[in-house]
């Protein structure tokens, strides 16, 4: 359960960074996102996955 906090700790973070370091460049991308097709979002929801699954299996392995 620490290890689940842990990385939740780091998403937010990471994503407070984005919003404070970067905010007109999320705002650029929010008003882009929805000219995206759906199957583009998909993949590259599904490689994110791939790649943090594959990281984690290195790092834990």
């Amino acid at each position: 359960m620490s290890d689940f906090l842990t990385v939740f700790a780091f998403f937010l973070i990471i994503e407070g960074l984005v919003y404070a370091l970067a905010p007109l460049v999320l705002v650029e991308l929010a008003k882009r996102l929805p000219y995206v097709p759906e199957h583009q979002l998909r993949l590259a929801g599904l490689t994110s996955v791939a790649i943090g699954v594959g990281l984690v299996w290195l790092l834990r392995g």
